[in-house]
């Protein structure tokens, strides 16, 4: 089953968005190439994150378990942690400056850690408070800290540590009046207005200099789960538990006036369930929740209508209830092997007409200790196994025992600006095949280290638009063992068939706007020429 989202951060810098989900597992998609997924760092029980925070490029996480870890995003895997000791933390927020990282509590304390080169140093703490602190945000000053709380805000001033105001949220009306309120996000900008959502299903806005409350705007009749504000400070999306998300526009609400305020713009819904984490970019709104998808919803005021960055976008992944990094079936359906976080587990799999059996491989060899992808060789006799290390383990496969044949090392294929999302060896004709994010496919001679001349032409004749303006990215690409010029690839909707023996002979656009395609295979066009004048024999 996939898993919900929790939490999401974005780095403006790289353009990279980070995806925790409720399994602890961390994405990050790459929002400069086609939103494409281009890591997944699996979860670990007992893991879960609550919070995510971009301090330049490095990533750091907390969660309930008490602890802030970093991850490191080359190998994949958390780098380090380090507890914080104020039991389960519910937020975590960077200054501007990327030197300082406070995390809120359960115990009711802001901790202050110090940003090191390698690793993080617990420096202080704020002034304690009585109930836990939920949601934090720095002004972006560095100087002053918002932390939301049951049935109030707080501001900290961040170099005393000292409370300065205490800003007091009013619950609901009627029998509402005696549930205590609960501020689940705060944003702090630079001109001091502070921004709260808050489980009454209020947005509010304040004035930061006075502690006073200057609108309040309710927007459910449930909670306020997540904000967030553009980076120039003229919008801030909110997302409720009743699935929608609304923004908010810091502009004049009567023609003529020169004041600006804050007012209800937009509406959207784009989600079945609650949407718990938000990012606000320059061109659109992202957001994700309990219907474990996440959508990316351009704004049309920023963006050019009626081209790709203008659609909107929804992208689902599946994750395993176990953490499963990957897994194959080898092409004779006698092995089944899988990778975890801890380690590679290999199986056996034996079948004798109405009856399987399944056996786990105990002895594994020692090089075979974990894995990001997984394969088998066509004739199923070896296994491929692609470590941290950039450098593949070859194991050869035996009904009695796996022993390790060798180690491969990277060699270099020409670069292309866009990530991979597939690729695969024809058996036959050994040329790579690869598909990247931006939908371009590309055939590589292993043997002649150079392009095919199929891949030269249809890079020189270009893709389709509809093929191009695709935005979900081919997950696999196999071969048909009977015809080596078919090409199959398939992503999470799609199948698709590229057939490299047929030529395009005529192309010819309908009245209705039906489109009739002429081709023909190469050998059929062949047969039909008449022979050559004259053709070399031998050495003659």
């Amino acid at each position: 089953m996939p898993s919900a989202i929790r939490a999401m951060a974005f780095n403006p810098r790289t353009e990279r968005l980070a995806v925790a989900r409720a399994d602890g597992a961390v994405e990050i998609f790459n929002f400069a190439d086609n939103y494409f997924q281009e890591k997944v760092i699996p979860g670990r029980d007992g893991g879960t994150v609550e919070a995510l925070c971009w301090v330049g490029p490095r990533l750091f996480g907390a969660g309930l378990n008490g602890a802030i870890t970093e991850y490191d995003l080359e190998n994949l895997r958390p780098r380090y942690s380090v507890e914080a000791y104020g039991g389960p933390i519910w937020t975590v927020s960077g200054d501007s400056a990327g030197t300082m990282l406070a995390v809120g509590c359960e115990d009711g304390t802001v901790k202050m850690f110090e940003i090191l080169d390698e690793t993080i140093r617990f420096q202080r703490n704020l002034e304690r408070q009585k109930g836990r602190i939920i949601s934090l945000s720095w002004q972006p000053s560095g100087a002053l800290i918002a932390a939301g709380m049951i049935d109030m805000i707080r501001i900290f001033n961040a170099e005393t540590g000292r409370a300065t105001h205490r800003l007091l949220v009013e619950r609901g009306a009627g029998a509402s009046k005696s549930r205590e309120v609960v501020v689940w996000s705060v944003v702090f900008l630079s001109d001091h207005t502070i921004v709260s959502g808050d489980s009454a299903g209020k947005v509010q806005f304040w004035d930061g200099h006075t502690g006073t409350l200057v609108r309040t705007h309710l927007v459910t009749k449930w909670d306020v789960l997540a904000l967030a504000v553009s980076q120039d400070e003229s919008s801030v999306v909110a997302g409720t538990s009743e699935s929608i998300v609304v923004q908010f526009q810091f502009i004049s609400s009567t023609v003529g006036r020169q004041d600006n305020e804050w007012v209800r713009t937009r509406t959207f819904k784009n989600h079945s369930h609650d949407v718990r984490a938000l990012v606000h970019t320059e061109t659109a709104v992202v957001s994700g929740g309990m219907d474990t998808q996440l959508v990316v919803r351009p704004l049309l005021d920023k963006v050019e209508k009626n081209t790709q960055e203008s659609s909107l976008r929804k992208i689902a992944f599946p994750h395993g209830d176990d953490h499963i990094r990957c897994s194959a079936v080898s092409p004779c359906g006698g092995w089944l092997v899988y990778a975890t976080v801890s380690g590679v587990r290999l199986y056996r799999i034996q079948h004798d007409n109405n009856n399987i059996g399944v056996t786990k491989v105990s002895k594994l060899p020692k090089s075979l200790c974990s894995a990001h992808q997984l394969c088998f060789s066509s004739d199923s006799s070896k296994l491929f196994a692609a470590s941290g290390l950039s450098s593949v383990v070859v194991v050869a496969l035996n009904p009695l025992e796996c022993k390790h044949l060798h180690t491969l090392r990277p060699k270099s294929v020409p670069v292309y600006s866009s990530c991979p999302t597939a690729i695969g060896i024809n058996p036959v004709t050994s040329n790579l095949v690869t598909v990247h994010a931006d939908q371009q496919v590309f055939e590589f001679s292993l043997q002649q280290k150079e392009y095919t001349e199929w891949s030269r032409r249809l890079q020189q004749r270009g893709l389709h638009p509809v093929w191009l303006q695709r935005d979900t990215p081919v997950a696999h690409i196999t071969f048909n063992p009977r015809n080596p010029a078919h090409i199959v690839l398939h992503d999470v909707f799609m199948l698709c068939i590229i057939d490299q023996s047929l030529h395009l002979l005529s192309m010819t656009l309908l009245d209705d706007q039906s489109l009739v395609a002429v081709e023909r295979p190469l050998l059929d066009i062949v047969s039909q020429l008449p022979a050559p004048v004259r053709q070399k024999k031998f050495a003659t």
